[in-house]
């Protein structure tokens, strides 16, 4: 089954291609902005923890990401010490689609 592009998905009202995918995407660096804020790490140190070149990363941080997949995206989160999971499960909700997000 496809997903469905969520309803507040700006990405799909200006009309992106892929744009569930972007917005999974935005939802990740979101997240790995706050944390290298968070703990006031330089994009240096992020790049080299992450074995890409800090102008990847400053771009990236900037929200030109389609250069990362989703995959390599929740990589960086773990490489960051976090864990990452991926939940399937039943949509139950009867008035609304299925969908894809990071919670």
């Amino acid at each position: 089954m496809e997903s469905q592009a969520s309803p507040d998905n700006v990405f799909a009202k200006i009309g992106i291609p892929n744009a569930e995918e972007h917005l999974i995407k935005a939802q990740l660096v979101f997240r790995i902005d706050a944390i290298l804020k968070s703990r006031k790490m330089r994009q240096t140190d992020a790049a080299e923890l992450f074995g890409v070149r800090q102008p990847d990363i400053s771009k990236m941080l900037r929200g030109e990401f389609r250069q990362f997949s989703v995959e390599r995206l929740m990589r960086f989160l773990v490489a960051l010490g976090n864990d990452v999971e991926i939940v399937v499960k039943p949509h139950t909700e009867v008035d609304s689609k299925p969908f894809l997000r990071v919670a």
